[in-house]
């Protein structure tokens, strides 16, 4: 059992090196006419404050409230300080003077990652598909030609698989769909969770981090989510990754109650683990839950999950999210004899240059 998050990914802090350098000092400028004839124009997003791009974060952060029951102002306020800071790469699209779309990408290493790509859709402004396209298009040309990136990832959970695969497809990326699957909490679980004499279920605390990552990285090797994020093919990856979603707001905030460990009593090594977040006050997410290989089938994920849905249960929380790749069936299926639903499908694209 192994299921990937899908997360904005970790910027970095204002002050901190990066590997920005290797774009060029301006973006260039794609201009062109809507079929309204309204003059849009796509341009370096570093041109822009967070006072141009507030009132479209805003917007957005409404959007994942009412899709995806996730608070965004977090991340929203995190990429404002960004803008602001001037060290964001991507586009921005602009009619009349007001920025009304927007995508992101950040490098890591000899990797690219686009990170968020959104558009209002608004009666009086250029079709919002059209322009979504427009800015993918940039974006992708930008990472696939910056010297030593090698490798581009995107996962867009606000858009409807297919929507905008276009330009993804038709440059070279492979296409994962993937679920956003949900559970309500108002009630008690009915099933009986298994137990397991030779194993404890225990609260994840700080000191669980090396191993956790070593399971992380055993858990994903040949799995269908180690080509979706190329951080579980290494110990350093997975703790890159673990870093991630502990202590950035990009998955939500980290909830140390809601995430569990599985210990082999004989053996006192870890065998598992489950990671919780807070994505609004009272709803839960799952951003990792991973079993080693010669510990499945024996119940193992199902107790971790039980145990997160006990904790967030007990504080009164009225919903847990989880996103799993369409690919791993037997996750799928687990979660749905769980009564988890499936509530959008969404893709993530892959590029190896």
């Amino acid at each position: 059992m192994a299921v990937a998050p899908a997360c904005s990914p970790r910027l970095p802090l204002p002050g901190e090196p990066t590997t920005l350098e290797i774009l060029p000092r301006d973006l260039p400028p794609v201009l062109g006419g809507s079929p309204l004839g309204s003059p849009l124009e796509i341009l370096d997003l570093r041109h822009f404050s967070s006072v141009d791009l507030r009132p479209l974060l805003e917007d957005e952060t409404q959007v994942w409230s009412r899709l995806l029951s996730w608070d965004y102002s977090g991340s929203a306020e995190m990429i404002l300080r960004y803008i602001d800071a001037k060290i964001l790469p991507g586009y921005a699209a602009v009619d009349r003077g007001r920025v009304f779309g927007y995508s992101f990408f950040v490098y890591e290493g000899s990797k690219g990652v686009i990170g968020d790509l959104y558009v209002i859709n608004g009666t009086r402004l250029p079709n919002a598909r059209e322009v979504e396209l427009k800015l993918l298009t940039h974006v992708i040309e930008t990472l696939q030609q910056s010297p030593g990136i090698h490798r581009v990832e995107a996962q867009l959970l606000a858009h409807e698989a297919n929507a905008v695969s276009r330009p993804f497809l038709e440059t070279g990326f492979q296409r994962h769909p993937r679920l956003f699957m949900t559970l309500t909490l108002g009630k008690a679980a009915t099933e009986k969770v298994p137990t397991h004499p030779d194993v404890e279920i225990r609260p994840w605390t700080e000191s669980d981090y090396q191993p956790t990552a070593a399971v992380i990285t055993a858990a994903y090797r040949s799995h269908v989510d180690a080509q979706i994020n190329d951080q579980y093919h290494t110990l350093s990856g997975s703790l890159r990754f673990l870093n991630n979603i502990v202590r950035f707001p990009g998955c939500g905030v980290f909830d140390v109650e809601s995430s569990f460990v599985a210990l082999d009593r004989k053996a006192k090594s870890l065998i598992g683990v489950i990671l919780c977040s807070r994505v609004r006050n009272n709803v839960g997410h799952v951003t990792q839950v991973c079993v080693l290989p010669e510990y499945r089938s024996r119940g193992i994920g199902e107790s971790l999950l039980a145990a997160t849905e006990g904790s967030l249960r007990k504080r009164n929380f009225v919903l847990l999210s989880l996103t799993v790749t369409e690919a791993n069936a037997r996750a799928v299926e687990l979660y749905r004899r769980l009564n988890f639903e499936s509530k959008r499908i969404f893709d993530a694209f892959v590029w190896e240059g």
